[in-house]
């Protein structure tokens, strides 16, 4: 229940005196404080700048352009800030793959020659040919900001289909080219968002899901409820495509189709929120008299559909294995007392898996880094050689398929892409990137450090090979810590250049990522949440410890999720840190289900509609629990006017808070990029000056000066 108060209580006095100062030697943007409170379970709470979820009143639009300007102010007084701008571009002017994947007889790639603000979608019927243009999103606009996000090729190779995504937004139209002309049909499929496409086996049309269109206005804040599956013929209007499946008794069902290669069934997966399970429905697509049939009906586990041979199917599952396996389910006799494990449980993690050639592809987490095992139905099981402790990804193909390419990459090498035969088992480097630096340069290794409770936590650190940490060494500790994902390994150019500067890059795999399984990310979830938070201290006080760095040169940086890990930390650690850099992060506890798809991560956080999460989500949600009085670290808080994922109001509210409250000269700053959303399709040239805008952030805060 909300109300609006003249007259407040005890503890609205208290709330208003915690937020009301003005930081020392700085002058904010005026934020007025408004009057909003709201009763949670008995618990009066104020919410003072309620006002700045009106994205577009003229208001919220004035502050947000002082913010912005006065961001601005700050970053040119950093002399950091060109040079890193140079040395982004030139490093990041590299040619870059996707991994390959087939379908009708045909290749497909994307490749960025560098500096293109998207990369390019390229096809070609064999691997020696030329590669002809299919898609070239940099024609899409002027300014780079209209992204591709997910494609699906016919059966028949004479179809793409493809989603398009503006200034960032989650919400996608998708398009049909004809790849022979390169030329795009006239069907339009709007009001899209977290739905692939899959055609069926007759390339006459595809399964989706949708939603029904937003107020008019309201497409960032919107709340997305009750999706529903179509079946769209290629040439007719969306308006009459097929509703295949919908439950108007359960708003916050979402649905996936996927029509076998067979063309026999329909195969239909539905989730809920963000919580690692899913139930299973099947429609037998030569008996459509027998209609969508049950599966799996209980909220149990999760099931990944892998392949199937005839009523045979295959899913990789957390069923009675929370680091997952492999299980075979026939829909002749579905019931799960004949259902039989394939590839049992090991000590590792099963993150992905794909079926190729008759053999599963087994991607394992080993302590936050890829191991991956063939497993053929038929025959021992082998390992792939990969070239050290880093990321794999790929394995894109199917059952039949005698061929596959992944990639491999590390914190010092980016992406190289690999062909796999699946006959011979031997793999053969595709494509490799040319460049401006010397990968051996550089080294990581992997520790592990306890947390507050004794958990063993593993933690990356990376840094140039003749670097000599001696406890003042400039230090970026990054960190998620949530909804199943697991940080392993990865290549930035953004990074690559802080260690080339001489800085230290840390990655700690805290609990709630899927590092070690189910267990692993609930141990991180709901009422056991400040976990995460307490992982992560802890690491910064393993650094400072180990005479890596200390306080004053440790800066911490994490986004959406991660960006809520940063928030809270700074507010209960504000000693620890020597900067903080929260990227489009989740600031509002107690309102996150108010927005856009927000409702779907109270797997993940719990509710503040029950009364005991509502209690840990008070506890540590950063807009309630800033305090005056406190010395908070130099803050670079990142957002974009068009993200409809994590709402930006999230980043206005906290940000206005803590530049109330600050005790000292230390800044809180917001940089609001625009014609932009979460992060993905973001063009190159936004990245590089966000990228420099940080690091000569981190640069000015956290390195000695003469």
């Amino acid at each position: 229940m909300t109300f609006r108060f003249t007259n407040r209580g005890p503890a609205l006095i208290l709330l208003t005196t915690l937020c009301g100062a003005a930081a020392a030697g700085i002058s904010y943007p005026h934020a007025p404080r408004g009057n909003q409170a709201d009763n949670y379970h008995g618990v009066w709470v104020a919410d003072p700048y309620r006002w700045l979820e009106e994205l577009d009143s003229p208001r919220t639009r004035q502050w947000v352009a002082a913010e912005n300007r006065l961001t601005q102010t700050w970053l040119k007084r950093f002399p950091a800030r060109e040079k890193y701008r140079q040395r982004l571009t030139e490093l990041w002017n590299f040619e870059r793959y996707s991994v390959p994947w087939k379908e009708g007889g045909r290749y497909f790639f994307r490749r960025n020659d560098g500096l293109q603000n998207q990369s390019v979608v390229y096809t070609l019927r064999h691997l020696d040919d030329n590669p002809r243009v299919l898609i070239d999103p940099n024609k899409l606009s002027k300014d780079g900001t209209v992204a591709l996000k997910g494609a699906a090729v016919s059966p028949d190779g004479k179809y793409y289909a493809y989603g398009v995504s503006d200034a960032g937004s989650d919400w996608t139209e998708w398009r049909v080219r004809e790849i022979d002309s390169a030329k795009d049909l006239d069907d339009r499929l709007k009001w899209i968002k977290f739905s692939n496409v899959s055609w069926s086996a007759d390339s006459k049309g595809f399964y989706y899901s949708h939603y029904d269109a937003p107020k008019e206005g309201q497409q960032l804040k919107s709340v997305n409820y009750f999706p529903k599956l179509y079946y769209h013929r290629l040439g007719e209007p969306q308006e009459k495509d097929q509703l295949i499946y919908h439950r108007p008794d359960h708003k916050d069902w979402s649905f996936g189709g996927l029509a076998t290669d067979d063309g026999r069934y329909l195969l239909i997966s539905v989730s809920r929120s963000t919580e690692h399970k899913n139930l299973l429905y099947f429609q037998d697509l030569q008996r459509p008299d027998q209609g969508i049939r049950p599966l799996v009906t209980s909220w149990q586990a999760s099931y990944d559909y892998l392949g199937n041979q005839g009523s045979r199917f295959w899913f990789l599952s957390n069923d009675q294995a929370p680091r997952g396996r492999i299980l075979e389910i026939d829909l002749e006799n579905p019931a799960p007392e004949n259902w039989k494990e394939v590839v049992p449980q090991t000590r590792d993690t099963l993150e992905t898996a794909s079926m190729i050639n008759d053999s599963f592809i087994l991607r394992y987490l080993h302590d936050a880094w890829h191991k991956v095992i063939i497993h053929p139905l038929e025959g021992e099981a082998w390992e792939l050689e990969l070239p050290g402790m880093g990321s794999a990804g790929g394995f894109y193909g199917k059952r039949r398929d005698k061929e596959t390419f992944y990639s491999w990459t590390s914190f010092n090498t980016p992406a190289r892409i690999y062909h796999l035969d699946m006959e011979t088992g031997k793999s053969q480097l595709f494509k490799a990137p040319r460049l401006k630096f010397n990968p051996d340069d550089y080294v990581t290794r992997q520790v592990f450090y306890k947390s507050k409770d004794g958990t063993r936590i593993p933690m990356f650190i990376s840094h140039r090979k003749d670097l000599k940490p001696d406890g003042r060494t400039p230090t970026l500790l990054y960190g998620y810590g949530g909804f199943n994902i697991s940080l392993t390994p990865w290549f930035s150019v953004s990074r690559l250049v802080w260690m080339e500067a001489g800085g230290i890059y840390a990655v700690a795999n805290l609990r709630g990522g899927g590092e070690y399984g189910e267990q692993w990310h609930e141990a991180g979830t709901k009422t056991r949440k400040q976990n995460v938070f307490d992982d992560f201290i802890a690491a910064g006080e393993w650094l400072v410890a180990k005479a890596y760095t200390s306080p004053k040169h440790l800066g911490i940086m994490g986004g959406s999720n991660g960006g809520l890990l940063v928030g809270a930390v700074l507010l209960q650690r504000p000693d620890l840190f020597g900067a903080a850099l929260p990227a489009v992060g989740v600031m509002d506890m107690l309102r996150f289900n108010k927005f856009t798809i927000g409702w779907a991560w109270e797997s993940d956080y719990g509710s503040p509609d029950n009364e005991e999460e509502f209690k840990a989500l008070y506890a540590y949600s950063p807009y309630h629990n800033v305090k005056q009085g406190v010395c908070y670290p130099p803050t670079l808080v990142t957002t974009a006017d068009h993200d409809d994922r994590v709402f930006p109001a999230h980043s206005f509210k906290f940000t206005a808070a803590l530049q109330a409250a600050q005790a000292c000269d230390n800044p809180v700053l917001i940089r609001i990029e625009t014609r932009a959303g979460h992060g993905a399709g973001k063009p190159t040239g936004k990245r590089i000056e966000e990228a420099a805008d940080m690091l000569a952030f981190l640069d000015y805060f956290l390195k000695d000066r003469p």
